[in-house]
């Protein structure tokens, strides 16, 4: 009898732990269900930019930032054609795209070969990223090529000027350290203070060289918006950490994601669009970027 017993009991705390077990990978599943479902939930966040000295003729100037897609296993020519849709129906006059468009040099040359059609009355403008070359002669070649095909203006240490009645707003992109070889001061020399200067840069890193560089007449103010990416915002918080050693920034994590202003200038860091090492991102929701020039302050 006393054995009976106790193996009845046993049985029952078994049942016990195997509920709590059976629990536990329901909400796991719940919780990974929701995050795979906000992981591919790509929003557009609205910034109304307002800048004192804005020339009349830029108020209301829409941008459109996007960086970081990452086209391969876990994000489908399918998704990327769903993207820039979202995209053309923004009333863009400018897009900017940040770099890291695949996996490599390879795919993201074909990135631009597939790419829809993008709808911006000013024109679309695009910077390479760590992943988008490599150190092969010819990658980075192939890649403004691509990029020319299909109407968008590659900017590798390069400066675009845009009309605008009597004024002129200007687009400007450096290289990026992982693959390439930046030149902040080359591009800042080409600009003047008094200038509408939009700064576009794959990595936040470029920051310490832009603080460091002068335009053509020796000012430090020289740039009035900087759009990074790269860090993917963590792609995966924990308490403020992200296991990712490489979308960590030398510059910490205050320039992680969001909203800065630094050097008299407006800075925006993108949580990006895709996703990297795994598909899966937890408080660093992906983001396309709608930005529209007021003048205040």
């Amino acid at each position: 009898m006393p054995r009976y017993r106790y193996r009845r009991r046993r049985h029952r705390i078994d049942l016990a732990k195997a509920f709590k077990w059976i629990m536990a990978l329901v909400i796991l599943a719940a919780v990974a269900f929701g995050a795979l479902a906000f992981t591919r939930t790509v929003t557009v966040q609205e910034h109304d930019l307002r800048i004192a000295d804005l020339p009349d003729n830029l108020k209301n100037l829409r941008i459109v930032y996007l960086s970081d897609i990452h086209q391969g296993p876990w994000f489908s020519q399918k998704q990327v054609d769903q993207v820039i849709h979202q995209v053309n129906g923004l009333s863009a006059d400018i897009v900017i795209f940040g770099g890291d468009y695949a996996q490599d040099a390879a795919s993201a040359a074909a990135f631009f070969r597939n790419l829809p059609d993008v709808s911006a009355r000013l024109g679309v403008y695009a910077v390479a990223g760590d992943r988008d070359r490599s150190d092969e002669d010819g990658t980075l070649a192939l890649l403004l090529s691509e990029m020319k095909n299909r109407g968008v203006t590659g900017l590798v240490n390069s400066v675009a000027s845009i009309k605008l009645g009597r004024n002129y707003i200007y687009v400007a992109g450096a290289d990026d350290y992982a693959k390439g070889y930046p030149k902040v001061d080359q591009v800042a020399s080409q600009v003047h203070e008094d200038d509408f200067v939009i700064f576009a840069g794959h990595s936040p890193n470029l920051l310490p060289a832009m603080h460091d560089a002068r335009d053509s007449a020796g000012n430090s103010h020289w740039y009035d918006l900087a759009l990074f990416g790269h860090t993917h915002g963590g792609q995966i918080n924990l308490f403020g950490y992200t296991p990712f050693r490489k979308l960590r920034t030398e510059m910490g994590s205050h320039y992680r994601s969001g909203w800065l202003e630094e050097n008299r200038a407006h800075l925006l860091v993108s949580n990006g669009v895709g996703t990297e090492f795994v598909p899966l991102r937890l408080f660093a929701s992906p983001q396309i970027h709608l930005i529209v020039l007021k003048k205040g302050s």
